[in-house]
């Protein structure tokens, strides 16, 4: 079993089995595998039972008493994934991990994802055992063979990493972290091409308590994650290796955890990723990936695999596993205190927000009016004139153009658009040349008439818009459509969702910071609500107020407080006993506020993922996010949307839509990540 550094509490799943006797499983993984057939649940039994190093020992045992290799059998009894699974757990993690890189670069084709997992995640201890394991197992070196199957820069950051030199973690300087921070800045975003040479030896060689402190600098330096960087300047394999190095610096566990459930999503799971990670973290850090995982991914690693493989392969992996976290959204304390550090985090960091759409320079609403009507007048429409003009204008810009149109004209910008384009286009093109009060009211009027209410649009809309938004939405609600917009809800919404969305239309949100005291209340009252304390102190309705004006009323640094005290009170998250708890557009409208305070650029990346995955696509959604947000986040929603769904917001809008509304909202997204 892996030694656990001094003091340091032990992660894996796996353990040392207790009363060990090699000679006595060697004899039983005989008796499994004599005769025809062979059984297998009592092998995966065994195996997965026994720490690596006891099964080492069994190996020993087993060719003293028989002559013969256990490994060899074992691959001549079993088959597929599941022989893969089992003899993987067989080998020394070193050997593992040679035999892995061994068959990423032999043959035709190279498997560089493989490459970069190993490489950018191992310690230098680790990195040291692989490459004379490598030795040992082919006699041959193991930098040469990953030279002669790589090139370029990805090469380079491989060779370094393969040198395991990378500095201790007590090794932080402080003014070499604003060096490194200047550097980095210096080698891609102040650069005209890239030196990655400086990459490459920062990322490659500094402690990983020194590189987390660069990344924190790098932050408030340039107003932009590291990562953001790195996707801008770098390409490739290469870019690939260093955002995974990155995500390793900041949490080897995440990264894994995120490996792990883009294996298994969608149709196919990538068994050699599953198996590979499954049997190498077993004994390192099985436990913190777990919570991370069902942290992320609000589902247990357990759950995940139980549903996506099959077998014994299927019961080996949940072995390695070792128990289902999965009782929807509870933690182990463990987990719970790595969500408290997260929230601790969220706290103190400011990302700056930044839109995609900005004022034009040398703006000149008299040539844009007339450009505009000329694109517009004869027969045909010049889309492609109207789509440049609108989209790289902000929505100020827009106004005065319209003002000049109609002095110039004795026209209506907005009546000839709507007369000259039509469908999705029309939709974005007019949204965008509305002032945004005046849009969100209309898509909050249009949500609230006919057959039907949309209450997705309704709750996208209040949850997310801060006091002064909201205030300004009233004022033009009551303009345009001569009713207050709280008469409009309360007619057309009833109940506790009704009561919700009125308190979030008043934009009586607090604006200060917050009050650990009163935060601790907070969480309680929402404990009580959600019906896990263990002392229940008020009648239910007096709560569902309670709960109501706290997530409505107080401000976002107070909420997110509360949220951190109600995990340290309880265990869980909130978010995820929402949803256990509680159902319909209640559940939905306080599941919007708790996303919107965690992170709200995340929460549209999503809305943007949701309207268009799956068949068909929800342009009235999608619309309404790009248009809304284009001067306010949808740079941080773009960071978010590759973070989170490992493509581009670019590339997502490609697949999904076409013509001239693919150009329009090609133009809003502001560039390909």
């Amino acid at each position: 079993m892996a030694n656990p550094a001094q003091g340091a509490k032990y992660r894996g799943s796996i353990h040392d089995f207790p009363d060990f006797d090699p000679s006595q499983d060697a004899e039983a993984l005989y008796t499994a595998m004599k005769g025809f057939g062979s059984d297998k649940e009592a092998i995966l039994e065994l195996i997965t039972s026994r720490s690596n190093k006891q099964r080492q020992e069994i190996c020993l045992s087993y060719k003293s008493l028989y002559g013969k290799d256990l490994i060899a059998d074992l691959k001549y009894e079993l088959t597929g994934k599941f022989e893969r699974l089992i003899v993987g757990l067989m080998r020394p993690l070193a050997y593992s991990d040679a035999k892995e890189i061994k068959d990423a670069i032999s043959g035709i084709g190279t498997d560089e994802k493989c490459l970069i997992e190993i490489l950018a995640s191992r310690t230098n201890e680790q990195i040291h055992q692989l490459v004379a394991a490598y030795k040992d197992a082919y006699e041959r070196d193991l930098e040469s063979d990953i030279i002669g199957d790589t090139s370029g820069h990805f090469q380079k950051m491989l060779v370094v990493l393969l040198q395991g030199t990378r500095e201790e973690d007590n090794v932080v300087s402080e003014d070499l972290v604003q060096q490194d921070v200047q550097d980095l800045f210096e080698a891609g975003e102040l650069k005209w091409g890239t030196d990655e040479a400086q990459f490459i030896f920062i990322l490659g060689n500094r402690s990983k308590q020194h590189l987390r402190l660069v990344f924190d600098e790098y932050l408030k330096t340039t107003g932009k994650p590291i990562e953001a960087s790195i996707r801008a300047e770098l390409s490739g394999d290469f870019e690939k290796l260093m955002l995974a190095v990155v995500k390793c610096v900041r949490s080897t566990p995440e990264y894994f955890a995120e490996r792990l459930f883009k294996a298994m999503k969608g149709l196919g799971t990538r068994d050699n990723t599953l198996i590979r990670i499954m049997v190498t973290r077993s004994e390192l850090d099985m436990l913190d990936i777990r919570e991370i995982f069902r942290t992320k991914y609000e589902k247990s690693l357990y759950s995940m695999i139980k549903n996506d493989t099959s077998g014994e392969y299927k019961k080996a992996l949940l072995k390695l596993c070792g128990g289902d976290d999965d009782a929807a959204g509870q933690f182990f304390p463990e987990a719970a205190q790595v969500a408290y550090q997260m929230w601790e985090l969220s706290a103190v960091s400011r990302v700056e927000l930044k839109g995609t759409v900005r004022p034009a320079g040398d703006f000149n609403p008299d040539a844009d009016a007339k450009a505009l009507r000329k694109a517009m007048k004869g027969l045909g429409t010049d889309e492609d004139t109207i789509i440049d003009i609108i989209t790289h204008r902000s929505n100020a810009q827009r106004q005065q153009i319209r003002q000049t149109f109609k002095s110039h004209f004795g026209r209506d910008l907005m009546a000839d658009l709507k007369s000259e384009i039509s469908g999705d286009l029309a939709r974005l093109i007019l949204g965008l040349m509305m002032p945004p009060a005046h849009y969100d009211a209309k898509q909050l009027k249009k949500a609230m008439e006919g057959a039907g209410t949309d209450e997705k649009a309704l709750i996208e809309i209040l949850a997310t818009r801060n006091n002064d938004e909201i205030r300004a939405i009233n004022e033009a609600y009551k303009e345009d459509y001569h009713k207050s917009l709280e008469d409009a809800l309360s007619s057309d919404t009833s109940g506790h969702f009704k009561r919700i969305l009125i308190s979030l239309a008043t934009g009586n949100r607090e604006e200060g910071g917050e009050d650990r005291d009163q935060a601790r209340e907070d969480a309680q009252v929402a404990a009580e609500i959600l019906e896990i304390a263990d002392t229940p102190s008020g009648d239910k309705t007096s709560l569902e107020t309670r709960f109501m004006t706290i997530l409505c009323t107080r401000s976002y640094p107070h909420l997110r407080r509360v949220f951190q005290e109600f995990i340290k009170m309880t265990n869980y998250d909130v978010e995820h006993i929402i949803k256990k708890e509680m159902s319909g557009d209640v559940r939905d409208a306080f599941v919007a506020i708790v996303q919107s305070v965690k992170n709200k650029p995340l929460f549209f990346a999503d809305k943007l993922y949701k309207s268009m995955k799956g068949a068909g696509t929800d342009e009235k959604m999608l619309t309404r996010v790009m248009v809304s947000r284009s001067e306010i986040d949808l740079f941080n929603i773009r960071q978010e949307f590759i973070e989170k769904y490992d493509k581009s917001l670019h590339q997502a809008l490609e697949g999904d839509t076409s013509g001239d509304f693919l150009k329009a909202l090609l133009a809003l997204c502001g560039g390909e990540d």
